[in-house]
C-alpha cells in the first residue's frame, strides 16, 4: 500500500478527491493545514501559491511514496513549471480534476501535467467517483468503502 500526497493549487479538486478516495461524503470545506491520514496528505493550496509555504510541501513529501500533482481540467493555467517532477525523490503521478466539467479541457490540462514530467496521469470525477478505483488499483489500496456518488456541486 502506497502513500499518496495531493498537491495543487487552492480549489483544484484535493479535499474533494481525497474524500472520494475515503469513501466520504462529498461536502466542501477549506483545507487549512496539512492533513495527514492514514494513506492520504491532503495539503492546503495556499502552499503551492505562495513562495515560501512551497518548502513544506517538499518536506511533506517524503512522508509519502506517490507525490500526485492536482490539476483541475477547468484552469486556465498550471503553476506546475515544466520538469518539476525531477525536484523529488518520489513517483510523481498527474491527476486531472473536474473531466466532466463543461468547461473542462482535459486535453490541455493533459499536456501540462506531461511538461512537468508526469509519465502516469489519471482522469477523475470525483463527484461521480469516475476514475477513483484506478487511484485504488495503483496505490494497491484495499477498497474498503466504494467512493459515494453525489450530486453535489463542490470542489
Amino acid at each position: 500500500m502506497k502513500k499518496l500526497i495531493l498537491i495543487g493549487r487552492s480549489e483544484s479538486g484535493k479535499t474533494t478527491l481525497q474524500q472520494a478516495l475515503k469513501g466520504e461524503p462529498v461536502s466542501y470545506y477549506k483545507t487549512q493545514y496539512i492533513h495527514n491520514h492514514d494513506v492520504l496528505i491532503d495539503t492546503p493550496g495556499e502552499y503551492l501559491q505562495t513562495h515560501t509555504l512551497g518548502a513544506a510541501l517538499a518536506l511533506y513529501s517524503y512522508e509519502a511514496d506517490v507525490v500526485g500533482l492536482l490539476v483541475s481540467a477547468t484552469e486556465p493555467y498550471s503553476l506546475f513549471p515544466p520538469n518539476i517532477t525531477c525536484m523529488v525523490n518520489r513517483e510523481v503521478i498527474g491527476i486531472i480534476t473536474k473531466i466532466n466539467d463543461p468547461k473542462a479541457n482535459v486535453p490541455m490540462v493533459e499536456s501540462w501535467l506531461k511538461n512537468a514530467g508526469c509519465k502516469t496521469i489519471f482522469y477523475v470525477d470525483s463527484v461521480t467517483g469516475e476514475g477513483v478505483d484506478r487511484i485504488f488499483d495503483y496505490l494497491e489500496v484495499p477498497i474498503v468503502k466504494k467512493p459515494q456518488k453525489t450530486k453535489s456541486k463542490t470542489t
